[in-house]
Formats: C-alpha cells, structure tokens, sequence
C-alpha cells in the first residue's frame, strides 16, 4: 500500500513511462493499492506496475527504427499512407518502383536528421531513374553514416503542408498533442519565430482525447476546415500508438493535402521510450540497433549505455555519476581542452563495465587523450582499477591517460595501477590541466 497525505504527489521517478505523468495528484486519499494506482493512471495492470517497480534496473537502450518501419505502424492504425517498398540495392530499388507504378521519392534511412539537404532524398519519374537515384544515395554517407537501405515510397502532389505529433510536456507533466498548419519545417524554428502557428491540446491520461478539442485548436491553428475532422481522428489514432508502444514521440512531418484533395501522412517518426521495451518484443525484431553513430552501437553492444559522442572533441571523459561527469567536461573545457564524449560508468561499475568503457573512448580517432574522474562512493576504486587495468593488458593504448580517484579504496586502486601508463592527480582542475598540457606536447609525459 502506498500511503499518500492529503495534497501530496505519488511520486512515479522509479518507473519514468512517458504516459505516467511524473506526479498523480490524489488529494483527500490517506492510501492507495497497487491495483488503485494502475486504475488512476488508466495504463497498466497492477501485475507490471509491480513488475517495472521490481526491475527498474532492466533497462536497454534509446530504441529507435527507421521511417519505413515507423510507416508501418501508421499502416497498421489505418493512417493515410502512400504505398512504399525498402529496398538496399538499385535493382530493388527498380522493382519497387515499378510495382508502385507512378513517380516516386527514394529516401535514405538512417538514424539522423537532414537527409534532405545532404542528397538523401531524391524524385524519380521511372522505374529507371529510380534506380539511378537509388544508386547515388546508396553510396554517400550522411553525417558519418552509410546509407544501407531506402525507402521507394510513392510521390504525391503537395498542396499544403502540415505538422502533427505527440510528445511529452515535462514542464505540465502531461502527454501534448501538437499540430502546425507550418509542416514539413523544422517545428522548433516554428515555435521559436511564429508561435502564434502552433496549436497544442494537453490530455487528461483519466479522460483520453477530446475530438472536440483537437477540433478547436486546429481550426485556430488555420488548419483546412475541410480536413480538420480527418486530421482530428489521425491525431486520435496517433494517440493510441503513443500509448500502445510506450512512446517518447510520435511524429508526421509534413502530413499533407495534394492537389486532388487526398490526405496523406508522407513522413513518420516515431521514439520509444527506453523504460517500456521489455512490453514490446516485437520492437526487436525492428532492427531497432541500426546504425546512429557507429561508436555509440558498439557501446550500446557493450552495455555502455551512457556513452554520447561529441564530435570534434579531443579529450576523451571517464567518470561515475551523470553530475560528476558533466563536471568534468566543464574542468576541461575551461583548461583549454574539448570534451570528446560523455561517458557515466555509474555507481555501481563493474571490472568488465570500465574495462568496455575504456575500450569505447578510445575508439574515437579525435580522442588524443583520456581523463578519468573516479569519486567512489558505492563504487570501489579497487574494482575500477582492476577494470583499466584488464583494458590496458588488451589494448595499446597510444594517447596518454590522466586518472584522478577519490573515495572507497582510493588507495588500494592507485597500488593496482602503480607502475601503469596512467598519470595520477589528486584533484580535478589539476587533472584536466595536465590532459591539456599532455596534448599540447604531443601526449608527451
């Protein structure tokens, strides 16, 4: 039983589900069930909020799948969609676009944003040039990513542009639904400079979604009065996925009117949020691990989830705690240095966990050298220690490496690494200086 005094929160951080609102106000109950909870929120059964209560630490990756999959779950919730094909070689490309028949579009499918201005997205009158378009986008790379498959989807005649989308608003703690008669732009420019063109509607999770209200706002928002109870249900079918797959986003960008009056949702994007996956078995078999940025799967393969790449960096971070981390970006940022990742080993790393995280940072060619930053509190450092050191029996490490470790067994952990490649430091500027200094001088000691 949860007990719960008048006007306070039941507070849900433990689980983090994208349709839990981070608080359930519950005034005037002294106690609440499990199974009353679980009614409150309307989701889940008490069975898997106990479930995700008991294993919180089950946790995977940010799951993310490409445009022609998230297509196929708007296929699947009956949403306008034009017929599409992937294909990965241009005779599949060609095929797919004789069987659709008509002019198409062949996009690239890869895990990042901009395809467009890099060459990914290209018309196509005939089967032919299909695949002659199929073939260039085959072989370029966007934003270090090779592009491995395409999308050969069926072009339309756009006569208007629209947004529409689902996220979470963390400020008012509820699902938003957002729409723009503004699409097929960036919505945050959109925000940004013409506020006045986006219509969002916050969702009570007790009473679900308002047609009336998705109605209002969108004609408030200029949206066609002809297609504004279309789109209505659309964002009520989007809702449903939303909620189904434990999502983080749901997104069409543009939804648009042709010029024969049809609508059709020619883009989709959809996130999951981390915490529900274990619901969705189905999402593995998505392909879900494509390539994003190469150094960040092969982390994600090595259960080093909290590895973010930095671009352009050159000073590769190890450390325990979110906080202490961006600590230390700061520290090397102001000795001169530039951040090349995040990299959280957590507070409860294991040997295997510091020997991987080592492995991952130096993956990085701009990395010409490495701090770590250990404050062991329910970490040991012995245990840290003895994980770099089984890294540096397997690798040759080539920039230098500047350690600096505090707290449980600090003393124990610097007698392993004695004698090491390993240069220590008692405190953090003192560290991020000598990392700078070293790759000033070449990574010179």
């Amino acid at each position: 039983t949860f007990s719960i005094s008048k006007g306070q929160s039941l507070f849900f951080g433990f689980f983090n589900s994208p349709i839990l609102p981070a608080s359930v106000e519950m005034t005037g109950h002294p106690s609440f069930t499990l199974t009353q909870v679980s009614r409150a929120v309307n989701i889940y059964p008490v069975s898997q909020l106990r479930y995700a209560i008991n294993n919180r630490e089950e946790r995977c990756k940010l799951v993310k799948i490409q445009e022609y999959q998230a297509r196929d779950i708007f296929t699947k919730y009956g949403l306008p969609v034009p017929p599409s094909y992937v294909a990965s070689t241009p005779d599949e490309v060609e095929k797919a676009a004789t069987d659709i028949g008509k002019p198409v579009v062949v996009k690239a499918q890869v895990l990042v944003g901009g395809r467009g201005k890099a060459g990914g997205v290209k018309l196509a009158k005939d089967p032919a040039e299909a695949r002659e378009k199929g073939e260039e986008i085959l072989n370029i790379i966007i934003k270090e990513l090779p592009v491995e498959q395409v999308l050969v989807a069926e072009a339309v005649d756009i006569a208007q542009e629209y947004y529409v989308g689902i996220t979470i608003d963390r400020d008012r703690r509820q699902v938003v639904l957002i729409a723009s008669a503004a699409g097929g732009v960036d919505i945050e420019e959109v925000a940004e400079k013409t506020p006045e063109k986006i219509a969002k509607i916050w969702v009570d999770p007790l009473h679900g979604v308002d047609q009336f209200a998705i109605r209002e706002a969108l004609f408030k928002a200029g949206f066609a009065p002809a297609f504004v109870a279309k789109i209505a249900v659309i964002h009520a079918k989007l809702y449903d996925i939303f909620l189904d797959y434990d999502c983080s986003l749901v997104e069409i960008n543009p939804m648009v009117i042709t010029t024969d009056n049809k609508l059709f949702a020619i883009d989709a994007k959809i996130n999951f949020d981390d915490n529900g996956v274990y619901r969705h078995k189905e999402l593995a078999e998505m392909k879900t691990t494509d390539k994003t940025d190469p150094i960040e799967m092969e982390a994600y393969k090595r259960k080093v989830d909290s590895y973010v790449r930095l671009p352009g960096g050159n000073v590769g971070i190890i450390g325990n705690g979110a906080g202490l981390v961006m600590a230390t970006m700061d520290e090397v940022k102001r000795a001169g240095g530039e951040p090349a990742d995040f990299l959280d080993i957590g507070g409860s790393a294991t040997s295997e966990v510091v020997s991987n995280a080592l492995e991952v940072v130096t993956m990085d060619e701009c990395v010409k050298g490495i701090l770590i930053n250990i404050f062991a509190g329910i970490a040991r450092c012995d245990v840290i220690a003895e994980g770099l050191l089984l890294a540096l029996k397997k690798m040759d490490i080539k920039v230098p490496i500047v350690i600096r470790m505090q707290g449980t067994n600090a003393e124990k952990g610097k007698e392993i690494l004695a004698g090491t490649i390993l240069i220590p430091v008692d405190t953090l500027p003192e560290g991020a200086a000598k990392i700078v200094e070293l790759i000033g001088k070449g990574g010179a000691a």
